[in-house]
């Protein structure tokens, strides 16, 4: 029963983003707006509860999630094989800027560390390297 209640969760935040998306008109995508709302629920303990058995559910059954994307792409084997080293190269070059992206965002927000100053060393009180 657990696992419903997450997934029911889950719908109603994607319903309610496509809600907002739609009554204020915002250039955002529901469902992107729905992970938004979604992602600040969880940071309340029983949503995180009740999310939890849904969220391994799904991750445990991920893989049948990839079916249907298989069958359309068998479905379409014509257009994939008239485009696609255009649809390769698009792939790989947006998935390097992609990447690259991130890690420009990830190198501005990473905070900078500070340097620490090393202390100097002090000659002993029965150091000779004074007179040397």
């Amino acid at each position: 029963m657990k696992p419903l209640q997450g997934l029911a969760f889950l719908l109603l935040m994607q319903s309610a983003g496509e809600a907002l998306s739609h009554f204020l008109a915002l250039p955002v995508p529901g469902p992107v707006v729905g992970m938004v709302a979604l992602l600040l629920a969880l940071r309340w303990a029983p949503v995180q509860q009740a999310v939890a058995p849904a969220a391994t559910f799904l991750l445990n059954h991920l893989s049948l999630l990839f079916v249907p994307v298989g069958v359309g792409v068998m479905t379409h084997l014509a257009l994939l094989s008239a485009y696609g080293l255009q649809l390769i190269v698009v792939i790989v070059l947006s998935t390097w800027i992609g990447m690259a992206v991130t890690a420009l965002v990830l190198r501005l927000w990473q905070p900078t560390p500070t340097p620490t100053p090393t202390p100097t060393p002090t000659p002993e009180a029965g150091d000779d390297a004074e007179l040397r």
